[in-house]
C-alpha cells in the first residue's frame, strides 16, 4: 500500500496546513489516519528517509498498528551535535540549502538530485529526483525541507518497541555511517545491514539488493 504526503504527489495541496505540517508529527498523524480508514493493523512499514522517522513517531503514537519497521536511509537528526553525533551537517550548511530554495529552487533541485540519486547529472535516477522535486510547490517543498533538516528526533528511538530493520547505504552524502551505527545501538532488537550503494537511494539505483536484506530479516518473506 502507497500514499502521498499531503503537498506531494497527487496529493491535494488545499489540504496542507501550514501549522499541522511545520513539524513531522503532522505527517505521522497523516499516516496513522491512513492506517486506520484501511482497517490496517501489524503493518510492516518499508520507509525511506525522513519517512523512518514519521514511521517512528507514528509506532510510538500508536504501536498497535505496527509489527515492524524497515528504515532505508534513516537520520533522526541531520545535523551535526560535536562530539557524540554527526548527523552530516552543520546548521549553516543546511540554511544555505533552504536559503537556495527560495532564490533558485531549480538550482536546488539540481544539486539535491545528484546526492540523492549517487549518480551523476544525466543519469536516470538523477532526471527522476530531478522530476519529483520540480514538480512539487516550491513553498510546500521548503516546508517540508525544513520540517525535515531541522528536526531532531534523538531521544525518540528509545521509545520504539517495534523490531527494526536499518538499512544503510554504504556512501550516503545525506546520511554517514555511523548514523546507522547510532541508530542499531539507540534502538532496541534492531538489524543493521549495510548496502554497498553509492547514494541515499537504493530502493532505487539498487532494488535488487533492498529485497534481498528485506527477504533475509522478514518472515515468510
Amino acid at each position: 500500500m502507497l500514499f502521498d504526503y499531503v503537498g506531494s504527489g497527487q496529493s491535494d495541496p488545499t489540504a496542507f496546513d501550514p501549522q499541522r505540517y511545520a513539524n513531522l508529527d503532522g505527517y505521522a498523524q497523516d499516516m496513522i489516519e491512513v492506517c486506520d480508514a484501511l482497517g490496517l493493523s501489524g503493518v510492516t512499514l518499508v520507509a525511506h528517509s525522513v519517512s523512518c522517522n514519521i514511521g517512528l513517531l507514528a509506532s510510538i503514537a500508536r504501536p498497535d498498528l505496527f509489527e515492524r519497521l524497515v528504515l532505508l536511509g534513516p537520520n533522526p537528526c541531520f545535523l551535526n551535535h560535536p562530539p557524540d553525533y554527526q548527523g552530516g551537517f552543520e546548521r549553516a550548511d543546511l540554511e544555505g540549502l533552504l536559503a537556495l530554495m527560495e532564490m533558485n529552487y531549480i538550482g536546488w533541485a539540481n544539486y539535491l538530485a545528484p546526492l540523492a540519486a549517487g549518480a551523476p547529472a544525466g543519469d536516470a535516477i538523477t532526471g527522476t529526483f530531478l522530476d519529483s522535486f520540480c514538480s512539487t510547490d516550491p513553498v510546500l517543498a521548503r516546508s517540508f525541507a525544513a520540517a525535515t533538516f531541522f528536526a531532531d528526533h534523538r531521544a525518540d528511538l528509545a521509545r520504539v518497541s517495534k523490531p527494526c530493520l536499518i538499512l544503510q547505504h554504504s556512501d550516503d552524502a545525506l546520511v554517514p555511517n555511523s548514523v546507522g551505527d547510532y541508530m542499531h545501538r539507540e534502538l532496541r532488537g534492531s538489524t543493521l545491514e549495510l548496502l554497498d550503494v553509492a547514494g541515499h537511494s537504493a530502493h532505487m539505483s539498487k532494488p535488487e539488493l533492498v529485497i534481498a536484506a528485506m527477504q533475509r530479516y522478514l518472515p515468510n518473506a
